[in-house]
């Protein structure tokens, strides 16, 4: 897909990999609504877009796990711009560490997986009678292995993926195209959250993803993103060693298992200053 002339919406998009994305999105003739539970940060950066191009950008302070919010940045773009044609579904949170409780779980299930199909609803029955529409869903690396640290990031970005198989195979044939990012390390707040929390499976957790390959921009991620769309396809590595990760685990599971439980171990005693 060519994405100049396009109308996207961007979550998360006041800074980090979604400010990223949007900022390439509109230097390659998009019009974009930057979407983020901190409105300030996305007005600075649909600000400074708009500054650089003007009418390509606007912003919404919204809490994209709520439908009614969702339904109203819809509503917006069609306003201002025209017909949504394509939603990065960006925003996410890192999850408690460890199991963590049932509040912090539903608040991780919620942005990371409940807020892509809330949108998708919105969106999809739309796209299919127009015969078009591209979701790019941001998942993680840990959607395809696991993540050291936080069973709540683990778990919700390895559905992540599984909705964005399932939109792909389910309503590929009917024009909708379907991109899922799944990054290692990009220097990020999210990033450095684990090792900001002063409990050592949370410092495991940054070092494991720090230690594993090279830590990206946001810059970096986004142009890979556009490349990935450009080709229309589904799975976008900024890592690619990702995919030999990920080989390797399906070759020999228990083995792949054994050799994370050794790695954990190793991180631990490390976080642990031994």
């Amino acid at each position: 897909m060519q994405v100049a002339g396009r109308n996207a919406i961007v979550t998360g998009g006041g800074g980090g990999i979604g400010g990223a994305i949007a900022a390439r999105l509109v230097r390659a003739g998009a019009r974009v609504l930057v979407a983020d539970l901190n409105g300030d940060a996305a007005a600075a950066v649909a600000a400074g877009l708009a500054a650089e191009f003007p009418g390509a950008a606007v912003a919404v302070g919204a809490d994209v796990t709520d439908t009614d919010r969702i339904e109203e940045l819809i509503a917006r773009v069609e306003a201002e711009f025209g017909p949504v044609d394509m939603y990065f579904a960006n925003a996410g949170v890192i999850g408690p560490v460890g199991l963590g409780d049932e509040k912090d779980w539903g608040v991780t299930l919620d942005v990371n997986l409940n807020a892509h199909i809330r949108a998708a609803r919105l969106l999809v029955p739309g796209w299919v009678e127009r015969g078009e529409g591209y979701f790019v869903s941001t998942a993680s690396a840990a959607g395809l292995l696991t993540q050291i640290g936080s069973a709540a990031y683990s778990v919700t970005k390895h559905a992540a993926v599984g909705f964005a198989e399932w939109l792909s195979v389910t309503y590929g044939d009917a024009g909708i195209r379907v991109s899922c990012l799944c990054p290692m390390g990009v220097e990020t707040p999210l990033l450095r959250a684990g090792e900001n929390s002063g409990d050592a499976l949370g410092v495991a957790a940054t070092r494991a993803v720090t230690t594993a390959g090279a830590v990206l921009t946001p810059d970096e991620c986004a142009e890979l993103v556009m490349a990935a769309i450009d080709d229309e396809r589904f799975l976008i590595l900024p890592h690619p060693e990702v995919l030999d990760m990920y080989r390797r685990k399906g070759a020999d599971y228990d083995r792949w298992l054994a050799g994370m439980r050794h790695y954990q171990a190793r991180l631990l005693d490390s976080a642990d200053g031994h």
